[in-house]
């Protein structure tokens, strides 16, 4: 790897995060940002009790059966430790979005309005994931403090130790894919798409963006050991960000396309070993 790599990663993050503090301000937080853009663009999803349920058991259900699946398949083929689990990985986020489709085949109530063109939500996306990067920078610094002054592990996720340690070129390549396609899609489509968008209009605005987030940074870390738990604040804050895109745009693409944009983030800092 070339020595000047990392400086030139880390001094395009510091731009990118720069560009995102004046972005941010100018959209957000400056008097006025919020008179000049007041429309809430996301439709309602008029879904009852039952039918909301019934999208978390299709979810689960895909789950499930694509774990049983894996399970099954990996016995026959040559994987051992990290390659295991990024298989059984791949499997899951593959069941839920099943489940996901499964769900929006049955259901009537669940469709949106045709979508934007894809220019549109490509720019929002980016435009997403630029906003994103200051206040995550900031968050994540600010709760690894917090993390170390209580004595907690400052561990990072297992996922981003499997990139860090990966040592076969068909590895790399699936977790590219789990990272930057199939896991965006999919956590997309059952957080923002489906928690978010269902509470939203049935408890208040902040319980809504803030508890499929949390909900959402949970399931990222393992709370056997901890590790990954310098992730909770950071990517609770992410999901908030994502949830109010969504809400303003009106397109779930922005979402994926800003949370693919973050993941393929975090793999370019970490094999130009700027790290995260």
């Amino acid at each position: 790897m070339s020595p000047t790599l990392p400086v030139v990663v880390a001094t395009l993050e510091l731009t990118l995060a720069a560009a995102g503090a004046l972005l941010l301000w100018r959209i957000a937080l400056r008097p006025g940002a919020r008179r000049m853009h007041p429309v809430v663009r996301l439709t309602p999803w008029n879904a009852t009790v039952v039918d909301f349920l019934k999208f978390g058991l299709f979810v689960l259900l895909g789950s499930f059966i694509a774990a049983i699946g894996s399970t099954l398949i990996v016995k026959y083929l040559p994987f051992r430790g990290d390659e295991v689990t990024v298989f059984n990985g791949a499997a899951a986020q593959l069941g839920m979005l099943l489940g996901v489709v499964a769900y929006r085949a049955q259901a009537a109530n669940v469709a949106a309005p045709p979508p934007p063109l894809p220019t549109g939500t490509f720019i929002s996306g980016v435009a997403t994931f630029v906003i994103a990067l200051p206040v995550l920078i900031a968050t994540a610094k600010a709760w690894e403090v917090f993390l170390e002054v209580c004595g907690l592990p400052t561990e990072k996720q297992d996922l981003i130790a499997m990139f860090a340690n990966a040592d076969s070129a068909w590895m790399v390549t699936i977790m590219l894919a789990l990272a930057i396609v199939i896991a965006p899609l999919t956590e997309e489509l059952i957080f923002r798409a489906g928690l978010f968008r269902y509470f939203r209009t049935r408890m208040p605005h902040w319980v809504a963006v803030l508890a499929p987030a949390i909900f959402f940074a949970t399931l990222h870390v393992n709370w056997k050991t901890l590790q990954g738990l310098s992730s909770l604040a950071p990517l609770t804050v992410l999901a908030m960000i994502f949830s109010l895109a969504y809400e303003r745009t009106g397109r779930i693409g922005t979402a994926i396309v800003a949370h693919a944009l973050f993941n393929l983030n975090t793999v370019v800092l970490i094999f130009s070993g700027v790290g995260v």
